[in-house]
């Protein structure tokens, strides 16, 4: 019996090169929250609309943005601080 492999074509991978492209925009964009057709004009390249929606579902399971109705927001935060105090606390 032979398999039959199906292949999706309108599943586009995305580099790592290309996720870091979009981070980078998302990470350093002058305003807080950004809409789909707003980061497509701030990316140096065309990205495929598959690809890009591929790599904003990573970065939202990954939590550094949020998705909600009006756009998208970074909402990753690097600062190791920051990350001390929330994870171990802080006495008054």
């Amino acid at each position: 019996m032979t398999e039959v492999i199906s292949s999706d074509k309108s599943k586009h991978s995305p580099t790592l090169h290309t996720i870091k492209m979009v981070e980078h925009i998302l990470e350093n964009y002058p305003i807080s929250v950004v809409t789909i057709p707003e980061l497509k004009r701030a990316l140096p390249k065309q990205i495929n609309h598959n690809t890009l929606m591929t790599i904003l579902e990573y970065l939202e399971s990954s939590n550094k943005i949020y998705v909600g109705l009006k756009g998208i927001t970074w909402i990753h935060n690097s600062n190791e601080k920051l990350r001390n105090v929330v994870l171990h606390g802080f006495k008054l």
